[in-house]
Order: structure tokens, then C-alpha cells, then sequence
């Protein structure tokens, strides 16, 4: 065998680097799972090497510093005697490295010493603020819980006006040969400040008219909930296109600081209208013009026109908000309504005055309605309205209405987690002004909860419940009758085709009414997905309750105008009914 020249023994390995100089790093690591795992390649330089250029010299450099980073990355998690052991090897024109970690015994937080004003301390969310700071005792230590809980400790401090707070103490005494941890916190809190008075730039109101919106008062102990809750009131009023929420913090004296909102009006009239679909409607259009403030005094006025296939109705609506907290306002307004259904047929004239607030969280409704029209009711398409079993009517109705709505959300256009609940009452007064006197409670309640990874799924709960008490049933127009079935009560049946019956064995609407739905949704993407439903429930008089079941599946698209549902149900188990009924719904979730 022929011996290699010196000249070019010394080259090879120059050779061999060149060759490598390509070469990537293919990274493996046991002993760890999630998230530590995560940590110890994230820490690890050798993972930034998988797609760039690596020599043999930098290879074996990156694997030489590879246990210090490992250990390094564990620390944060508590875990300060890790062991690291492993292999380098070139495979092909690759680098191949081979990490196996012993993470060891965790230290464990042995002691929290926390040192805060008690002034602070009996403050609810800086109380809570606290509890989590002592719950990491116990626990393996971590830095990021550790820093999660401080902060969020810190910054309770300057949500409850504890603006000069200081965090002068913050240490985490580690002895690894123990693993015990001692978390060493002190606040110095200083003044809790109050606030001065409220400042509104760029208004187009009376002055003193927004002070409505403002939840608290001057003296009182700042509060950033309380700043949010005004820009949303504000928001909500839709008089402004920019709300600016402002505490002059550096202008602060002698504990007390102003707050400052600057204000850009929106547009004074607004016109809204186009097409739109609906299974319990019909195909339609809607038109309508509102003027957002019709003078200084922050008066509203809304007008609205409905044309569909079998709803027709033109409401107007105007608004005088008053002054004082609690976003007091009285609001003024008729509605003549041309209904169809698959039971009833009704025209009707409604005028309504009532008075809305802001009432321990929920909204609340005191008024007066007058309810004057013709019906029918028990009628099946078009037949005529002579047919034998179909019932006529000519009511008046004059009666008072309370009712008390709330809700809560965590994302208005798509809900994770929410609930909505109204309660409503109405009454005449006797026969007073009405041709039949009755009383009515109803309530109707819907709880959405995201669950599983990614909270791609949804579970959805609604009911609806009501009770109704006359002297003449015959009288009451089909507005005040109970009636079951459609998009959002037993999907499966057509809009109010289920209720009570007359001797012609038609459907004429019952005195009481009990729903239940339970829905679960699954999305593939951000924006598709499909549900599944079982719905039950029925209108009925006295005790024969008898729930109706529909059951089906549905697609949902989060479209750029809002949620579309389109749902396939089937009645369950009824002689009577068969087939699958399309139910189309378009809008938010609550």
C-alpha cells in the first residue's frame, strides 16, 4: 500500500473541515419532559445550529458547553443539581448530539416572608394578591411563578391607588445542599391616593352632563376597575369616536389625582340597512336612521323599518338620558308589528314608556306598555280565515313591564366564557284599560363555556321558563301567549309551531312555557366549525307538560359580519312530525 505523502496527510483534516463546513446539528434530549424539556433545548446554543453551518471544531465546542447551559435552563424551575451526560457524533455529512439529563431533587420553597402595610393588606384584590405569594410555600420553586405573583402583587398596589409603592425587598435565598428556598418580599406602600375631579376634553354636551357615566366620586379612592368601567360606559353611550381614559398621575399632589378624559365626537346620523335571512323570518331587508344626540342634553332618537317575508315592522324610539349616576334614562317609542307565523297572524300597534338604569350590575326596566291590534291564531298557511278551528281576536291591552337583564362576557364577538340572564314581569291593572287582565314572569338564561385544547370546543346552555295568569286566554294577542319551536328555542320544528291545542286540534299558544338546549360546538379552524344539539321543551296550559325533542347538527362560520349558524334539525320520537327542518341564525353569541 502506497503511503500518503506528509505534504497531504497534514491537508486532510483541513479536507474534513471543509467538507463539514455544511453540516448541521441534529439535537437530542431525554430524561426531561415538558416544560422542562422545552427550557433545556431553548437553553441549549447547540439548537440554534439545526439549519446553519457548523465545523467540527465548532460542533465539539457547542457539546463541551452544552451540560453548563442544561443546568443553567433548570435552575428557573427549581432543579439545581441536574447531571448531564451524552455523545457527539458525525453521521454523514451531519453532526449528531445525544444529551441524556438527570434533573435531580427540586428545591422546594421552604418560607415566604412577606412584608406589606396592613392598610394595604386588608384591601380584597391585594389580599388575594397575597394568598398567591404565600401559596408558592410548599411548592418546587419556580422563578416565573415566583415573578408572576410578585408582579401581580405590585401592580394590585397601583390598581387600588397605592401609586408610590415600592417593592424594596425582593430575594430568593437558595441553599442547594438543603434544596430549600426562602422568597423574601417587602413593599413600602406609601399614601393610598383619592381622586380629584374629572376633566372632559373635547365634549359636545352640557357641562355636567357626562358626570353620569362617572362611577365614582371625588374623595373617593382611586381605582383603575373604576377608570375601565368609565371608559366602557362612555364607549357604550356611542356618542364618541375616541375615549381616552387619563389619570394625571405626575401631576398628583397631597394624595390626590385628577383624571382627565379626552374626547373626539363619532358621527351625529348614522343610516344602517341591507338584506338579511332568517328561518323563523324570511328573507328581508332592514333599513334604519338614528341620530346618536339630538341636542346638548344628550337626547337619543332611532328609527327602524323591518320588511321579510313574514315580519314587517317600523319602530321608532327616543331616548332622554337624565342626569345622576346609574345612566339613568326615559325612553319613548311605538311599534307597529305585521306578524306571520306557522300558528299565528297578527297586526298590532304598541306604545311603550319606561324608564332604564344601571342597577347592582344588571340593567333595569320600569314602564308601561299599550298593546292594541287583531289576530288569528291555529291558522296553517294559507288557508282561509273562515276555516273551521281557526280563532280571531280584537284586544287591547294596557299593562306594566319590569324587567332585569344582565350579562357577562370575555370577548363580545366570539364567547369563551359568558352567561346572559333576563327576568321579566308584566301586569295589567285588573281589567283597567284592557280588554282581559292577566300576569306574566318570564326568564330566559344562556351559559357558554370553552373547554378542551386550545378551547376549541364549546359547551352551550340555554333555557327559557315562563308562567302566565288570565281571566281570558281568548283575548290575549299571540305576543302574550307562549309558544315553542325555532332558531333559538326546540330547533327542529317551525318558529311557534308548537303549543297547546283546540278542539280542531290547533296549535293556539299556551299560558306557560318550559325550553332546555344543551349544544356543543367544535372548531377545525379559527373560524369553521360544527355542532351538535339535543333541544326540549313545549308551551302549555295548567300541568300537561309534554317536551318536545329535536336533535340535529350544524355548521358555524365566525364570518366577517358576525357568527352564522346554520343548523339541520329532526324531531325525536313524534308521531306528528318528521323531516329536517333548516334553521339559519346570524349574530352574536349573546
Amino acid at each position: 500500500m502506497r503511503r500518503i505523502p506528509r505534504r497531504l496527510s497534514l491537508l486532510l483534516p483541513l479536507l474534513a473541515l471543509a467538507w463539514s463546513a455544511h453540516a448541521g446539528v441534529t439535537l437530542h434530549v431525554d430524561g426531561v419532559e415538558d416544560p422542562l424539556k422545552a427550557a433545556v433545548i431553548g437553553g441549549l446554543e447547540l439548537s440554534q445550529y439545526a439549519r446553519r453551518e457548523v465545523t467540527a471544531a465548532q460542533a465539539t465546542r457547542l457539546y463541551q458547553g452544552a451540560p453548563e447551559q442544561v443546568r443553567a435552563a433548570l435552575q428557573p424551575y427549581g432543579y439545581y443539581d441536574a447531571s448531564v451526560t451524552g455523545d457527539l457524533k458525525q453521521v454523514g455529512a451531519n453532526w449528531q448530539v445525544n444529551l441524556h439529563v438527570t434533573p435531580g431533587e427540586p428545591v422546594k420553597v421552604a418560607k415566604v416572608e412577606l412584608q406589606l402595610d396592613p392598610s394595604a393588606a386588608d384591601i380584597a384584590p391585594i389580599r388575594r394578591a397575597r394568598r398567591a405569594i404565600e401559596r408558592l410555600e410548599g411548592k418546587t420553586l419556580n422563578h416565573e411563578s415566583y415573578e408572576e405573583a410578585r408582579n401581580a402583587m405590585s401592580a394590585q398596589l397601583t390598581a387600588n391607588g397605592f401609586l408610590d409603592a415600592r417593592l424594596v425587598t425582593h430575594r430568593v435565598e437558595v441553599n442547594r445542599g438543603e434544596r430549600r428556598a426562602v422568597v423574601k418580599l417587602a413593599w413600602e406602600t406609601g399614601v393610598r391616593y383619592r381622586y380629584g375631579q374629572v376633566h372632559f376634553d373635547g365634549s359636545q354636551f352640557n357641562e355636567g352632563f357626562l358626570d353620569r357615566y362617572v362611577p365614582f366620586q371625588s374623595g373617593d379612592y382611586f381605582s383603575q376597575d373604576q377608570l375601565l368601567t368609565l371608559q366602557q360606559a362612555l364607549n357604550g353611550a356611542d356618542y364618541f369616536a375616541v375615549v381616552n381614559v387619563l389619570p394625571d398621575v405626575d401631576e398628583a399632589k397631597h394624595g390626590v389625582v385628577d383624571v382627565t378624559v379626552q374626547l373626539a365626537p363619532a358621527k351625529r346620523t348614522i343610516y344602517t340597512g341591507g338584506p338579511f335571512i332568517g328561518t323563523d323570518t324570511g328573507f328581508g331587508v332592514r333599513g334604519g336612521v338614528e341620530r346618536r344626540w339630538v341636542n346638548r342634553r344628550g337626547h337619543k332618537w332611532k328609527n327602524e323599518l323591518v320588511v321579510a317575508q313574514r315580519l314587517k315592522t317600523l319602530s321608532t324610539m327616543y331616548t332622554i338620558p337624565m342626569p345622576g349616576p346609574n345612566q339613568r334614562s326615559y325612553n319613548i317609542g311605538a311599534n307597529y308589528r305585521d306578524a306571520d307565523t306557522t300558528t299565528s297572524q297578527s297586526r298590532t300597534l304598541e306604545l311603550v314608556g319606561n324608564e332604564t338604569r344601571q342597577w347592582h350590575g344588571w340593567t333595569r326596566t320600569l314602564g308601561v306598555h299599550a298593546l292594541a291590534g287583531t289576530f288569528t291564531v291555529g291558522k296553517r298557511g294559507r288557508e282561509p280565515d273562515s276555516t273551521p278551528g281557526i280563532e280571531h281576536g280584537r284586544s287591547t291591552e294596557v299593562f306594566a313591564e319590569a324587567s332585569l337583564s344582565r350579562k357577562q362576557v370575555d370577548n363580545p364577538s366570539f364567547v369563551h366564557r359568558g352567561w346572559s340572564l333576563t327576568l321579566a314581569a308584566r301586569s295589567t291593572a285588573g281589567s283597567l284599560l284592557s280588554d282581559a287582565s292577566f300576569s306574566q314572569v318570564s326568564a330566559d338564561a344562556k351559559w357558554i363555556r370553552a373547554f378542551g385544547a386550545k378551547r376549541r370546543n364549546r359547551l352551550i346552555l340555554r333555557g327559557t321558563a315562563g308562567i302566565t295568569h288570565t281571566d281570558d286566554f281568548a283575548a290575549l294577542p299571540p305576543q302574550l301567549r307562549f309558544f315553542a319551536g325555532g332558531d333559538r328555542s326546540v330547533r327542529g320544528y317551525g318558529y311557534q309551531s308548537i303549543g297547546p291545542r283546540n278542539s280542531h286540534d290547533r296549535v293556539i299558544g299556551g299560558r306557560n312555557l318550559l325550553v332546555a338546549s344543551t349544544e356543543v360546538e367544535h372548531y377545525f379552524t379559527r373560524n369553521w366549525g360544527m355542532a351538535a344539539f339535543v333541544d326540549a321543551g313545549n308551551a302549555y296550559s295548567a300541568t300537561d307538560f309534554r317536551p318536545k325533542i329535536g336533535a340535529g347538527l350544524g355548521v358555524r362560520w365566525r364570518s366577517p359580519v358576525g357568527m352564522i349558524r346554520v343548523d339541520f334539525g329532526t324531531p325525536i320520537h313524534d308521531s306528528r312530525r318528521s323531516g329536517i327542518e333548516l334553521h339559519l341564525v346570524i349574530g352574536p353569541d349573546l
